[in-house]
Formats: structure tokens, sequence, C-alpha cells
């Protein structure tokens, strides 16, 4: 199945195909480029270092070099800075999705693809935990405006529309992306260790995606 032609039954993203709902790499002129990969640099290092929240913007700017007010209005806050340095992570996801081998990508049956993507959509959450968490509890909904989500919830849309025909597959995917929200997922790593949260939620994608 060719998810990037595929449109669905409703308005919104949930019809738009997957390819334009693929995170883009931001178009800016090259001194504002040049000021954005220090800035992440920066942010990235010393989160590395001391931990996401124990960092201020105000130390981000003075490891980039940068002002305080040019950081502010290019990202806005921390959150604004973790959605950035996710970026790239998702979009490399996101075309292996699209175009890498399956079962990640197209050729393997549905319900394979959902699980492969499970596993490989967790091991990016895990590698980046305080990140991606930070990025979707910055206010109330954050999590559903992040651009990646729209396509992540598309792509487990098709998926369980081929494998549960007649389901609502649109509930149903935002029910199943709830299990690997970073505040749920990280419960689950800290309370019975990151194999079996792995294995307890790749057992509730087979569960959701089996056909009546």
């Amino acid at each position: 199945m060719d998810e990037s032609k595929i449109t669905g039954p409703q308005s919104g993203s949930s019809s738009m195909p997957l390819e334009l709902l693929r995170a883009r790499p931001p178009k800016e002129r090259a001194d504002a480029a040049r000021n954005r990969e220090k800035v992440l640099a920066a942010a990235a290092a010393l989160f590395a270092d001391k931990g996401v929240e124990a960092v201020s913007m105000d130390a981000i700017a003075a490891a980039a070099g940068v002002g305080k007010g040019t950081l502010f209005r290019r990202f806005g806050d921390k959150s604004g800075l973790a959605v950035a340095l996710l970026d790239d992570r998702e979009r490399d996801l996101q075309q292996r999705i699209l175009s890498g081998p399956p079962p990640l990508g197209p050729g393997a049956p549905a319900r394979e693809r959902l699980t492969a993507f499970v596993a490989a959509y967790l091991r990016y959450l895990f590698d980046h935990l305080d990140l991606v968490r930070m990025s979707e509890t910055a206010s109330p909904g954050a999590r559903y405006r992040i651009g990646a989500y729209r396509f992540w919830h598309r792509h487990v849309a098709i998926l369980l529309a081929e494998s549960r025909p007649g389901a609502d597959a649109d509930v149903l995917a935002h029910a199943l992306l709830a299990a690997v929200g970073a505040e749920a997922a990280g419960v689950l790593k800290a309370d019975y260790g990151q194999d079996r949260a792995v294995r307890g939620i790749t057992d509730l994608a087979l569960a959701v995606a089996s056909p009546d």
C-alpha cells in the first residue's frame, strides 16, 4: 500500500496524503540558519550535560553567543527548542516509513508494519524521552498540535483501516498513540523497564489491529 497517495474519508489532516504531512527542513536565510545551528548545538550539549530541566534559556543563549531576545523570538521557550532538536530525528523516521525497507516501509502486511512502527517509534522516544516529554506537555494539548503527531496518526490510521476494515481507524489510531505518549511510556519504562514496556505496547498494537 502506497500511503503517500492515500486519503481518508474525513476532513482535515485525516484526508491528506501522508507525504504532505511529513516534516520539512525550515527555509531560512544563511545567517539565520547559522544562528539556528549554533543554538541547537548549544542546547543539545547543555541538555546532555545537565539535563533538560536544569538548563535555562539564558544559559543556552550565552553558550550559543546569541541574544536572549533572538533566542525567544526564534524558539519561544524550551519546548520550542525541544521540537527543533527532535525535527531531524522525526524526518528520518518519517522517510523510512514512506520509502524504507519493509516491514517499517511499504511492502509488508499492515499488522507487521504497525508493530514495526511501534518498535521504531519507541526506540526514538526512549532515546529522547525528556525532550519529547517537554515538547508534548508544554501546554494542554501541545502533543496534538505538533506537526509530527498528525503524520504518526495518519500512518497508524491507514494501517488500522487495512487490517480492520469497517473499524473507526481514526479513533483507534488516537487511542493507540496514547500508549506511546512520553508521559505514559515513560511511566511504563520507570515501573517495568524498557524491554517490558516495548513488549506490552507492541502486544496492545497487535490487539488493536486484530480483526473482530
